[in-house]
């Protein structure tokens, strides 16, 4: 009864947690709210518990392997959505932001004032 670490592996990390990180994506490239994740990703955990009962004789109704399910694949969706988020902001406004690692952004430093050449700096 059930596939265990594989059947979690393959099913919930590489198939639905794919599609996951791709609703993340298309979530942050539509300018979309970050609690949206939360609905679509319970949608995708339920349609992953079939399949995991349909193709691997798993537990359909087992909170706990649910719960667990739903956890991962929403964590890779916000993955998706905050790299989607990061780039956008560093690209679409280069001059207000700049990259701060692979999940976030900053504000970029105020620019030096031009000296203009007179000794008192006017």
């Amino acid at each position: 009864m059930g596939g265990g670490l594989g059947e979690f592996f393959g099913v919930t990390i590489v198939l639905f947690g794919g599609a996951a990180f791709l609703m993340g994506q298309a979530l942050a490239q539509t300018w979309r709210p970050a609690w949206q994740i939360a609905p679509y990703s319970l949608l995708l955990a339920l349609s992953n518990r079939f399949f995991s009962f349909a193709l691997f004789d798993g537990d359909l109704t087992a909170p706990g392997i649910f719960a667990l399910d739903w956890i991962a694949i929403a964590a890779l969706a916000g993955a998706g959505y905050r790299i989607t988020q990061a780039r956008a902001m560093t690209r679409q406004y280069p001059w207000l932001y700049e990259s701060d690692g692979i999940f976030g952004w900053r504000e970029r430093a105020p620019a030096a004032p031009l000296a203009t050449g007179a000794p008192d700096g006017r």
